[in-house]
């Protein structure tokens, strides 16, 4: 298909919001089952927000071994993936998102690459209304906690080994590590950043907080 194109979105931060609020609320559980005293506060999930789990403790509890922090990482993770209510009562669809994508569906390709474990993206996807975009096969969850799963760019290099061949690639995220798969694949980069949250700064073609913005490339 002539101009056929290809969309790559990121989850977190750009295509949901509410989910900064989850850890920290997540956060505190494991805490207090853990038997620590200390407490993140609702305003660090903005000042928080973007560090891997496991450096919100050290933030929080920097006399701990970096091994503790990593256990409580991991026992937020197990708690998330038994249990999506908190994640559920926080997240909510970003504005506009399901008519970009609904609109971006009816003429080109889409698929999703989100730095979340496997089990949790399935959830996440049904409590935003995003499987009716990115059905089995287009979407892809990679563990950015850590180093022992794929990275985004081996995600994206086997989608394409298994298609044809797009005339464009745009790549939409709320991190640099989106902007380096964009720059990665040779696509058009637009950094997204939601209004209330801390602003990003990385290197980009597009910087936009608003997804209608995305439509330009349609």
């Amino acid at each position: 298909m002539t101009g056929r194109k290809l969309f790559v979105w990121d989850l977190h931060g750009t295509l949901e919001c509410g989910n900064e609020l989850a850890v920290i609320h997540l956060s505190n559980e494991v805490l207090a089952y853990r038997g620590f005293t200390e407490r993140f506060r609702e305003n660090q999930a903005i000042s928080l927000y973007g560090l891997k789990w496991w450096q919100y403790f050290r933030s929080l509890l920097p006399e701990q071994e970096s091994h503790i922090w990593h256990a409580l990482q991991d026992e937020c993770f197990r708690l998330s993936e038994q249990d999506l209510k908190i994640q559920a009562a926080c997240m909510t669809p970003a504005p506009y998102s399901h008519e970009v994508l609904g609109e971006i569906g009816e003429r080109h390709d889409q698929v999703l690459i989100s730095n979340t474990r496997p089990a949790n993206l399935r959830g996440f996807m049904d409590k935003l209304g995003l499987r009716a975009f990115f059905p089995d096969g287009k979407y892809f969850a990679v563990d950015g906690h850590t180093d022992l799963t794929a990275t985004k760019e081996q995600v994206i290099d086997d989608y394409l080994t298994n298609h044809f061949r797009y005339d464009e690639i745009v790549v939409i995220g709320d991190s640099s590590t989106d902007m380096r798969l964009g720059e990665h694949v040779g696509g058009v980069r637009v950094l997204y950043n939601h209004k209330y949250l801390p602003r990003k700064d990385a290197p980009a073609d597009v910087y936009t907080s608003d997804l209608r913005t995305v439509l330009k490339f349609v």
